[in-house]
């Protein structure tokens, strides 16, 4: 049976590569969803040109230096232009939206997932920095407002799906890793990485900073974190596998010894559409496995002293309290560093560390507490970097 009501979404980084990708799922079923409200950043032509094509009640980009030119581009249609932070926080609590795609990048993606939540939205999460920085704040804002958070990142919608129907414990969760494009690099060769040459992923097509966080492996290490706070489980108990052919998007091991893993093609549409219509299962024309085509799949031990940031992403999990958000704030903030050519590819470890040692730590964080912390780390990661 048909639902009698269109699911309206709000697509927070709707010009990124999952917010564009949310509007094909939607285009595709046009009779089951509809863009309620699109956002971006700084990308005001694109968000217009989204916005004339999908006609949603509100638009809202995030640099108010570019409010004038996008108002003055959808004057002729019936749609809501606003801008700046404040506003990507408001028209998530709409009364007409039903679900709240997080597609943002970054720490930005806090704030309005916080502000989501507390309106008592169904939360599709693509921004695992929400949960990197703040999981126990979140975990326990979505207890207190009844809010699932269904998961977008294609390897844990890959555990969310192994995980549908069972009863048992897990014992533990295995989290698929295409390596990068870096995977067979040498130390040596590693420190002659370009810019260039880590944006070309070898199956995934994302947004630079997470392309970049792939290379580093510390995209890897955030989505251990993130594993934890979605599926309740220590890092102790999250073992990252490298799987360079990307078939294989992540598994559940029970306590019997049985693995259920969820296979696919590299495709982010089958998480996002997934999220969308839950606990159904939609018919799409994405591509399918080709059995026949699959000769090798082959799982690799990652190399933590190569890709040292996936032990820190780990470090940071084992000490808790604020680290993690330490971690992702100095990442940010060598991540750009390194696509403007201002710091090495091997040196990015080395500064995010530093930040670990000299960011005051605090156990037991509230909201303002992680936004200090993410000042603070940026800016001793900014000198670190300046030096």
């Amino acid at each position: 049976m048909q639902p009698t009501r269109k699911k309206q979404i709000a697509i927070l980084g709707s010009t990124g590569s999952i917010g564009t990708q949310a509007l094909d799922v939607i285009a595709a079923h046009p009779d089951r969803f509809e863009a309620r409200v699109l956002t971006a950043a700084n990308r005001w032509q694109l968000l217009a040109e989204q916005a004339r094509r999908f006609v949603p009640a509100a638009v809202v980009i995030a640099g108010e230096q570019h409010y004038e030119p996008l108002r003055e581009a959808l004057a002729d249609l019936p749609i809501a232009v606003y801008a700046g932070s404040d506003a990507l926080c408001q028209v998530v609590t709409s009364q007409e939206v039903d679900m709240v795609l997080t597609a943002m990048v970054g720490f930005a993606g806090l704030a309005p997932t916080i502000a989501a939540i507390r309106a008592g939205k169904a939360i599709a999460l693509a921004n695992k920095e929400t949960m990197v920085v703040a999981g126990e704040l979140i975990n326990s804002l979505a207890r207190e407002h009844r809010v699932p958070i269904l998961p977008v990142d294609s390897e844990h919608s890959a555990i969310f799906q192994s995980l549908m129907g069972e009863v048992s414990p897990i014992e533990k969760i295995i989290l698929t890793a295409s390596g990068g494009p870096f995977r067979t690099f040498t130390t040596e060769q590693l420190q002659g990485v370009t810019p260039a040459m880590a944006l070309r992923h070898p199956n995934w097509d994302m947004g630079a900073k997470i392309t970049i966080d792939s290379a580093t492996m510390m995209n890897k290490g955030f989505e251990v974190i993130e594993a934890k706070w979605l599926f309740g489980v220590e890092a102790e108990r999250i073992q990252v596998v490298v799987h360079p052919q990307s078939v294989v998007h992540s598994a559940v091991q029970y306590a019997d010894g049985a693995v259920k893993a969820q296979l696919g093609v590299p495709d982010m549409r089958v998480p996002i559409q997934l999220a969308f219509s839950y606990p159904e299962r939609l018919a799409s024309t994405f591509d399918r496995l080709d059995w026949y085509a699959m000769h090798d799949l082959t799982f690799e031990r990652p190399d933590t002293e190569r890709f040292r940031c996936l032990a820190l992403a780990y470090e940071s999990l084992r000490q808790g309290g604020n680290m993690p958000c330490i971690v992702n704030a100095a990442n940010e903030v060598v991540n750009r560093a390194f696509l403007e050519e201002r710091c090495s590819f091997l040196a990015m470890a080395d500064i995010i560390a530093h930040a670990m040692q000299h960011t005051p730590f605090i156990a037991q964080p509230t909201y303002d507490d992680y936004v200090a912390t993410d000042a603070e780390a940026r800016r001793i990661a900014a000198a670190r970097l300046k030096s």
